[in-house]
């Protein structure tokens, strides 16, 4: 029987995955852009009050080029990503407990974005996605690349724009891939696409547009279950649409305001309720149903605020937003009743991340933050400065460990543990 060096990968890949989830907390995963649920939940121990040294721990730092890309984390690894010289699109595989590199691959793909979006960078945006043995990463020039997550061999390539002949985006591949069964999702090639994660090969395209500027989204898809019905949720320049997962049928769609198509965040859902919150236009609630076999979309409520950039968490039915303002924002996803403002101003984004009533939420300045769901008011419980550059990167809290990618690095950082040793956490 003969045996293949990528069956070979592959197995080592499990055992490490076993081995990972031993060291670690079982289950211990962040597989994708907002979580293992994609909404910004996390499981493991509960996170304390406090973020003090006593209570969070630095345990490594590995120095890299920039990138808004959120790390990755499976088994005994974490993947990110950078852009290296303005030139070429790094992907590299740590150690997640010890920082070590285990590989690292890169390709020239680098793009130059629009001056007016100069001040976010170059370098590249979207998060990638794993199933298990394969990474998924979009870089910028409007190219998906899968990676054996084994060993880092490229298992294949998409080129929308050279496949497609669409113009590359603007604003470069910002949406964050999708992993689904035996297909991947993504907002490529001036369209929704599903593509067969085994060869790349495209089954269908939808919601099809001129690409180039107004046609490169920022959202990223999702599942989810409305009027009873498991569909693609998405979220383009324009409008919001649920999606026929098998073909691409569109089953509903709906026109959604914003100042130069700036529908940045990505909706959320509670219940059958669609939350979305754009830049230049309001915070709305879309009720979808099911009338005579059709579906029927309607804005249940709207707020006169304005979301930007940062996608809220929901906790028992409330939506917790940070603002164009740069305040929070309590807000019932059912109803549109707003609970409550802060009174304090942040930065420019915040990547929340929520354990029960428990959130952390993590500033573009390098700051992280502690607070509890509470629908009376905000109360801050903590913060503490973890970045001394800017940190665009979504939060990545796996298991007892939480991973922060600032734009000049990649740290983690675990939980004090009253039963583990201090010795066991390296770093300061």
């Amino acid at each position: 029987m003969k045996i293949h060096l990528r069956q070979i990968a592959s197995l080592l890949l499990a055992l490490s995955v076993f081995h990972g989830a031993a060291a670690t907390d079982a289950g211990a995963a962040w597989p994708q852009w907002r979580g293992p649920g994609r909404d910004g939940q996390s499981a493991g121990p509960a996170w304390p009050d406090k973020l003090d040294a006593d209570h969070l721990q630095r345990m490594w730092r590995a120095e890299l080029g920039p990138s808004y890309s959120g790390p990755i984390v499976s088994g005994d690894r974490v993947f990110t990503t950078e852009t290296k010289d303005k030139k070429s699109e790094v992907v590299t595989a740590f150690d997640r407990l010890t920082g070590r590199q285990i590989w690292r691959v890169q390709w020239e793909g680098a793009m130059s974005v629009p001056f007016f979006a100069k001040s976010n960078g170059d370098w590249i945006r979207s998060t990638p996605a794993l199933d298990g043995e394969r990474l998924y990463v979009a870089g910028m020039r409007d190219v998906l690349v899968c990676l054996d997550a084994g060993d880092g061999s490229e298992v294949w390539r998409k080129d929308f724009a050279k496949e497609l002949g669409t113009p590359l985006p603007d604003f470069g591949f910002v949406c964050s891939p999708l992993v689904d069964g035996e297909a991947v999702y993504v907002q490529a090639g001036g369209s929704i696409a599903k593509l067969d994660k085994r060869d790349g090969k495209i089954l269908w395209r939808s919601l099809q547009d001129k690409g180039g500027m107004m046609g490169s989204a920022f959202a990223s898809p999702m599942m989810a279950e409305l009027a009873g019905h498991r569909q693609l949720v998405v979220q383009t320049r324009e409008k919001l649409a649920g999606l026929e997962p098998a073909d691409g049928k569109v089953l509903w769609e709906q026109p959604v305001e914003a100042f130069r198509g700036m529908n940045i965040l990505t909706p959320v859902v509670h219940a059958d309720t669609l939350f979305t919150s754009t830049y230049g236009g309001k915070t709305l609630g879309f009720k979808v149903a099911r009338s005579d076999g059709r579906f029927v979309v309607a804005e249940a409520w709207r707020n006169k605020s304005q979301g930007y950039m940062s996608t809220p968490v929901v906790v028992d039915g409330v939506a917790y937003e940070h603002l164009k303002s740069q305040r929070i924002m309590a807000i019932e996803v059912g109803t549109g009743r707003e609970l409550w403002t802060s009174d304090r101003s942040f930065g420019k984004y915040w990547s929340l991340v929520a354990q029960g009533r428990r959130v952390l939420a993590l500033d573009q300045r390098g700051l992280l933050y502690r607070f509890d769901a509470d629908r009376q008011r905000f109360d801050l419980l903590d913060e503490r400065k973890v970045s001394d550059s800017e940190t665009w990167a979504h939060l990545a809290a796996a298991g007892d460990q939480l991973f922060i990618r600032g734009l000049d690095s990649l740290t983690a950082w675990r939980w004090a543990d009253a039963r583990r040793p201090a010795g066991t956490v390296q770093g300061k």
